[in-house]
């Protein structure tokens, strides 16, 4: 215990779950199972009817599913009356021919010598029967009737022993009684593994030969009832044990803990250790595989009600290393010990964290900087048709306007503050504020409109990075054409020359 305690905690105790040494349980009235403890099924058919003849036209496999006691029975029976319904015809062919009454005449030719009387025509049957051949009895060749019984007699004996003998060697051979040492926990328990609450049971092999593809399966029975009011008793329910992962597929050399994953798939999914009290099911599991030593399919089963599952506890580890090997202790096999486990069910946990995940929203500071910086299509656009009239203003004034000689405007601070965001705007507000500051002064006047008011506004990454760069490495914005222009316009003056001899 103290070497438990070491291992796994203080917190931790171990539990002996056979209860009746532990506690005085309250009295429960002892439910129906429907797969007993060993394996059977506690289902009786009845009301045949006329489906009685389907047991007589397979009779081999009836025979095989008796129980020892009747198949004895019958065993004995179908041998002693045919003995004697053998021994009982030659004994009538002797009394018809009156051998029974001349066997003392040494002229007479019988059809069996030395046949007097009924026990010894028995005996001349068991000794041909069995192919003893004392010798004393034998049948003479003055006697057909004698030899067609002979022929009738061989045949029936064979067909009697092929079936009697084979159907006792069936049963006998039957890896059922293999299924006596495969074993299961007694109860099932609930608790956690990697985080994750999961229904776990334990089996284990205690022969050193191994199952062959050994194969573990568990079903739900449970009454429900449909929504549309239908009443499904036992209704069958599979519960996964990893058969997309492969877990269901054992290598039983040492006892393995199956392990099945509440989640949003699994029946049990809003179960909680509370209605755990209340809940009626049944748990069976099935485990198969290949006999190694006979190469027969074996079957082992048993079964887990709402009572024989414990809430958080766990399973007492059995297996040991010693010198040179690892040693299993089966004296632990059924040992649980308590750990800490939530007492709600995986849908109340999700919900919960559901609610306690914070709701992201927007500050009011956050609101201004995207509306300041975020531009829609409606936005662009208008700034397009706005440089277009623009442009055709200036056209027109630029008679008016030629003579009158302009300071060039100063880099000021805003200037510098657009020079600085426009690397956060769009490609098209990008390439309509280069081509103003190219233009003449009064297209910058009126795109100021256009110049983000936000002050705090940080840089872009490209404008950071051309910053950085040396002036000779700055990449220059190409100049866009004038709205109204030709494309040939913007050409130099020789591909132009080309164009127009073309």
């Amino acid at each position: 215990m103290s070497a438990l305690r070491r291992k796994f905690g203080d917190e931790y105790q171990v539990v002996n779950t056979n209860r009746a040494a532990v506690y005085a349980a309250p009295a429960k009235k002892k439910r129906q199972r429907f797969v007993e403890k060993n394996g059977r099924c506690n289902v009786q058919h009845g009301n045949l009817g006329g489906e009685t003849s389907r047991y007589i036209s397979d009779l081999f496999t009836t025979l095989v599913d008796l129980k020892w006691r009747w198949n004895l029975l019958i065993f004995i029976l179908t041998y002693t009356i045919a003995w004697l319904v053998m021994a009982s015809m030659w004994w009538i062919i002797a009394y018809i021919r009156g051998d029974l009454n001349r066997g003392d005449d040494p002229s007479y030719t019988p059809c069996v010598a030395n046949v007097y009387n009924f026990p010894s025509a028995f005996l001349f049957f068991i000794e041909t029967e069995a192919t003893i051949g004392y010798g004393y009895r034998y049948i003479t060749e003055k006697c057909p009737e004698g030899i067609i019984l002979f022929l009738f007699q061989s045949l029936l004996g064979s067909i009697v022993d092929a079936f009697l003998i084979g159907c006792m060697f069936i049963k006998m051979s039957q890896p059922k009684k293999r299924a006596e040492t495969l074993m299961f926990s007694q109860d099932a328990v609930i608790s956690q593994r990697d985080g994750r609450l999961c229904l776990m049971f334990r089996v284990g092999n205690l022969r050193n030969s191994h199952m062959v593809s050994a194969q573990i399966r568990c079903k739900l029975i449970k009454s429900r009832q449909t929504p549309e009011g239908e009443f499904l008793p036992l209704d069958q329910c599979e519960l996964d044990v990893g058969f997309g992962t492969g877990a269901d597929q054992l290598f039983l050399v040492s006892p393995l803990t199956i392990c099945h994953e509440i989640n949003g798939k699994s029946p049990f999914f809003d179960l909680s250790q509370r209605s755990l009290m209340s809940e009626q099911f049944e748990i069976v599991v099935i485990l198969e595989g290949i006999v190694e030593t006979t190469g027969m399919t074996c079957q082992a089963r048993t079964s887990y009600t709402e009572d024989e599952v414990l809430w958080g506890h766990r399973f007492l580890p059995v297996m040991s290393l010693e010198e040179g090997f690892f040693r299993v202790d089966y004296s632990q096999f059924h040992s649980t010990f308590e750990v800490p486990t939530p007492c709600y069910s995986v849908k109340e946990h999700e919900e919960k964290a559901s609610l306690r995940s914070p709701v992201v929203t927007p500050s009011l500071a956050d609101g201004r900087a995207r509306k300041d910086r975020i531009f829609s299509l409606d936005c662009i656009d208008g700034a397009e048709e706005r440089g277009n009239r623009i442009g055709g203003q200036q056209r027109a004034s630029s008679g008016r306007e030629g003579q009158r000689q302009r300071p060039e405007p100063r880099a000021g601070p805003q200037q510098s503050e657009r020079a600085s965001s426009t690397g956060d705007l769009p490609l098209q507000l990008q390439r309509l504020g280069s081509a103003a500051g190219r233009g003449e002064p009064g297209e910058g006047r009126h795109l100021g409109a256009l110049q983000v008011r936000s002050v705090p506004m940080t840089q872009s990454t490209g404008d950071l990075l051309q910053a950085r760069l040396p002036p000779a490495l700055v990449p220059t914005p190409l100049p866009l054409p004038l709205p109204g222009a030709r494309p040939e316009d913007s050409l130099p003056p020789k591909l132009r020359k080309m164009n127009a001899e073309r």
